[in-house]
């Protein structure tokens, strides 16, 4: 095991707020967006999933590290937090099939983060006044020198990032002998997404995030999907017209998260950053089409903005937050083109939405239209 000492380290807010705390992960500072995720599990999936890039982690599960880091439990090839937050810390971990601690994950990958700190209060604190900059360092210990560093961070409202975590080459996924084929723009996909397409019989090549439709359509693909990522939609204008060249193609279409977002704007919708996000394993949703409701898993700090979805003559509503009344789902009249805000991959987290990856397929097939 590698050697873990617990120097003090700081976490300092863009507000001016300090905590203080025990240094894990790599020795050093790192900076982002701070904001919390409420889920109880799945540590290891949330630290690889793309559309946390840039971000500073809360855990508010007071154990992060417990059960250890397995090596098929990543949504992409390595760890995608800017750093984490948490209370307690577990390098020792119960689960046999674990591969190695959280503490030799962290710092193979360069992770700075910072431990044993009220983070109860912090969430609060965020609830509170919102999503705003921070910084760790367990290297640095004048405030006014952390406070320069920080000050000099940009904000994520504006801030384009999808090219920067999406693949460079456009690769395979599945069997090449499936009966379909799904054109994935990746954004930040998570690996979870293209395994539920291998699972329906689905062959999917991924592009990279800045591939345009005319070079997608050269594969002769039956349907597209545009993926979750980071960063803020508003600022991918070649995303939306790869969207809307789609569109216009009467293609058959499915967006996650960010691709749920990119539909929006494709169709004079637009975005806004919100004041906290939606991050964890139990937001409700329903379903107004089909008259239900499940249990979501969500990751994202933007949404559409709920008055110019109700007003456009373009889109209609599926599906609504029962927390806030937040867009979760839109659907373009006269097209074959659909997105839902949250994750129904839901790795970590429930399977309530799963059947959105089978009513899809459905479309594909010709089998599903409105």
């Amino acid at each position: 095991m590698t050697n873990y000492t617990k120097l003090p380290a700081i976490l300092l807010l863009a507000d001016g707020t300090v905590f203080y705390g025990k240094a894990a992960g790599k020795i050093g500072t790192t900076t982002g967006e701070i904001c919390f995720n409420t889920g109880m599990t799945g540590y290891q999936e949330v630290f690889t999933d793309p559309s946390y890039f840039g971000q500073i982690l809360v855990a508010t599960n007071a154990h992060i590290g417990n059960y250890g880091i397995h090596k098929d439990e990543i949504e992409s090839g390595s760890i995608k937090i800017a750093g984490l937050v948490c209370k307690n810390y577990n390098i020792l971990y119960s689960r046999k099939e674990a591969s190695e601690s959280i503490q030799d994950y962290f710092q193979n990958e360069n992770i700075v983060s910072i431990a044993e700190i009220d983070t109860r209060a912090l969430v609060r604190h965020i609830r509170n006044k919102g999503a705003m900059n921070a910084i760790i360092s367990s290297e640095i210990t004048n405030l006014q020198e952390l406070k320069k560093r920080l000050e000099a961070v940009p904000p994520m409202d504006g801030l384009e990032l999808s090219s920067q975590v999406s693949t460079k080459e456009p690769y395979y996924y599945g069997n090449p002998e499936a009966s379909y084929k799904i054109a994935a723009l990746d954004l930040g996909i998570k690996k979870n997404i293209l395994r539920n397409f291998d699972d329906r019989d689905v062959y999917v090549k991924v592009y990279p995030a800045k591939t345009t439709f005319e070079e997608m359509d050269k594969w002769g693909a039956n349907g597209y999907f545009i993926s979750n990522g980071p960063g803020d939609p508003a600022a991918m204008p070649y995303a939306i017209e790869t969207v809307k060249a789609i569109l216009n193609a009467d293609k058959p279409m499915f967006g996650i998260c960010l691709g749920h977002q990119l539909l929006a704007e494709a169709n004079g919708i637009g975005t806004m950053k919100m004041f906290n996000g939606h991050r964890g394993l139990n937001h409700p949703v329903k379903n107004i089409i089909k008259n239900h409701c499940e249990v979501t898993s969500q990751n994202h700090g933007f949404g559409v903005i709920p008055d110019e979805v109700r007003n456009s003559n373009k889109v209609e509503v599926t599906h609504i937050n029962l927390n806030d009344d937040s867009i979760e789902g839109i659907r373009v009249k006269g097209k074959k083109a659909f997105s839902v805000q949250y994750h129904p991959e839901s790795s970590p987290g429930p399977h309530d939405s799963r059947y959105l990856f089978d009513d899809f397929v459905s479309m594909v097939k010709g089998q599903l239209s409105w």
